[in-house]
């Protein structure tokens, strides 16, 4: 789509492919099963799905940060800003302090990485509350952004199942080989 959006509503992020989600938590599973997780964070909505069927395996609770406040939280929260690629605005972010301690091991997940502003909001909140950052796992990078290349210059243990160098509605996608 334009602005180099990539539309994977059938399977991903608007109807969900259990199987799919089924075989990408086993996936980010194998790949970060030698560091020991505590807790799942992933960003509302699109990462839910995929970070639920993930700590399945891991055996470890899901947080999500949530983008609208809801009544029914009071004030005793972590809170970060993010800006959206997909929407292009600014949002704060926020999980409940009891959700998410200082001696937890946090695994991020997400669907899409572009330029790293959502995982850039969840590692801040993994730092504000003190947690220690096992790593990123994310179904789909845009290798063509700054996202992926700019957190592993940080040291984060990122994992990306498909990795896109290209994208073109003519030429089609160009998929870096793993």
């Amino acid at each position: 789509m334009p602005g180099n959006i990539l539309n994977v509503s059938a399977f991903l992020n608007q109807q969900a492919d259990v199987e799919l989600y089924n075989e990408i938590g086993k996936e980010f599973f194998r790949r970060f099963s030698d560091s020991l997780v505590t807790r799942i964070l992933t960003i509302e909505a699109s990462g839910i799905g995929i970070a639920c069927v993930t700590a399945q395996y891991f055996k470890v609770p899901v947080v999500f940060a949530r983008k609208f406040r809801g009544r029914n939280l009071d004030g005793d929260q972590f809170s970060a800003t993010v800006t959206s690629y997909t929407h292009g605005i600014d949002y704060t972010v926020t999980v409940p302090r009891p959700y998410l301690r200082a001696d937890d091991s946090v695994l991020l997940i997400d669907d899409f990485l572009a330029n790293g502003c959502a995982l850039d909001g969840l590692i801040k909140l993994v730092e504000v509350a003190g947690a220690s950052l096992v790593g990123a796992g994310v179904v789909i990078e845009k290798g063509f952004q700054s996202g992926g290349k700019r957190l592993r210059d940080l040291n984060v243990h990122l994992e990306s199942l498909a990795i896109i160098d290209s994208m073109d509605s003519e030429k089609g996608i160009t998929f870096r080989d793993s």
